[in-house]
């Protein structure tokens, strides 16, 4: 009987900041090493969606707006033809629930350490944090520095 192995799947997450463009870059020299598949998830939420206590400020939140600038940041990170080899998508929710759930059946999750809300001399953010403790599969925090070579 010829099977044939499944493609790894590895997803990573995306936020705009040098340390999950680091993350992006690290994520598809991995998948081409594995012969995998890379799935970049971006994720938005809206201030105070998970609680009343502040008010909905995305008045001018445009949902096609975000998907556009998220195809663009792969686009620059990756160029053209690396873009094209990478799914990707946007869902709204707290980032850190949105990659826990993205990475529900994938090989591996791979996040920045810090991203657009970090503390500068954290060296993990909350996102990559909650991820490592809660993903249903291993998780690798990339530090932009650790992403060059």
């Amino acid at each position: 009987m010829d099977t044939q192995p499944e493609e790894t799947r590895v997803v990573v997450g995306l936020d705009g900041s040098p340390s999950s463009q680091a993350a992006l870059r690290w994520a598809v020299r991995y998948a081409d090493l594995v012969n995998g598949r890379v799935e970049a998830v971006g994720a938005w939420d809206v201030p105070g969606a998970a609680s009343w206590s502040a008010p909905a400020v995305d008045v001018g939140f445009d949902r096609e707006e975000a998907e556009r600038s998220l195809v663009e940041e792969v686009r620059t990170v990756l160029g053209a033809d690396g873009a094209s080899r990478v799914h990707q998508r946007l869902v709204r929710g707290n980032p850190a629930h949105v990659l826990v759930d993205a990475a529900e059946g994938a090989d591996l999750l791979v996040v920045g350490s810090r991203g657009r809300g970090g503390f500068r001399r954290a060296l993990l953010g909350s996102v990559s944090q909650q991820v490592a403790l809660h993903a249903p599969c291993p998780v690798t925090i990339i530090r932009p520095d650790s992403a060059a070579g």
